[in-house]
């Protein structure tokens, strides 16, 4: 019996569009890293990032072995899963009628996966003790889209060590009153204040009508979304 490859890919673009990169890693069956590879896109999204990093890795997989690709872009995911049936039929239009984003990327991994064995399965991104595949790809990828330079376990390179954190810590809240109000914007005068409630950024939901993500990339009704500073779009898009 062939034994099943685990693997991971992931993309980055810095900016979103932005500097831009792929990257895919392979594990060995006591779940270390067996070997890795990244490059650069030049100026991309995030979405075009995370469907070349899945093209290029089912590139460089044998075919004829079962694989479990795991990646944390559900939008790459269902594109190549869920939503591409449904577009082939309707002449590469999304539900609202708008051309397939990224619809040359789509078509060649739907190639790829023709007669192959491969289960997709989702990890959320940036978990303290998350999986270990997962973050060595985005790793990789996020370095790569830093340098525009492409780096393998091949040439001998050693995976790029994880990101500083840029987060600013929140400030605190000023009185008890304030520190129950997460998720609520208030505004007001003369002592009087009136809130109403927000979901805060990266809170997601089920799209009830199509849109177009702050990418520039459709979405469609039914699609997970989520809240960014410039209104709902794809999750990786926060």
């Amino acid at each position: 019996m062939v034994e099943k490859i685990i693997a991971a890919c992931d993309g980055a673009s810095k900016g979103n569009p932005g500097p831009a990169a792929w990257a895919w890693v392979i594990g060995r069956a006591d779940g270390a890293i067996d070997r890795w590879e990244a490059g650069p896109l030049g100026r991309a999204t995030n979405n075009v990032a995370e469907l070349t990093a899945l093209e290029r890795l089912l590139e460089v997989l044998d075919p004829a072995v079962p694989v479990e690709v795991r990646m944390d872009s559900q939008y790459a995911m269902k594109a190549v899963t869920t939503w591409l049936p449904g577009w082939r039929r309707k002449g590469w239009k999304t539900s609202s009628g708008s051309p397939v984003a990224n619809k040359d990327l789509v078509v060649r991994i739907d190639a790829l996966l023709t007669g192959r064995n491969v289960d997709f399965v989702y990890v959320p991104a940036h978990q303290v003790d998350g999986d270990p595949l997962n973050d060595a790809a985005d790793r990789a990828a996020s370095h790569s889209a830093r340098t525009q330079e492409g780096t393998s376990s091949d040439a001998g390179a050693a995976l790029p060590p994880p990101e500083a954190s840029t987060r600013a810590s929140a400030p605190r809240a000023r009185s008890s009153a304030l520190s129950g109000s997460a998720g609520f914007s208030s505004a007001g005068s003369s002592g009087a204040s009136s809130a109403r409630r927000t979901r805060p950024s990266g809170a997601t939901l089920k799209a009830r009508f199509a849109g177009r993500c702050r990418c520039g990339k459709a979405y469609d009704k039914g699609e997970t979304i989520a809240k960014n500073p410039d209104g709902w779009g794809h999750p990786t898009c926060v």
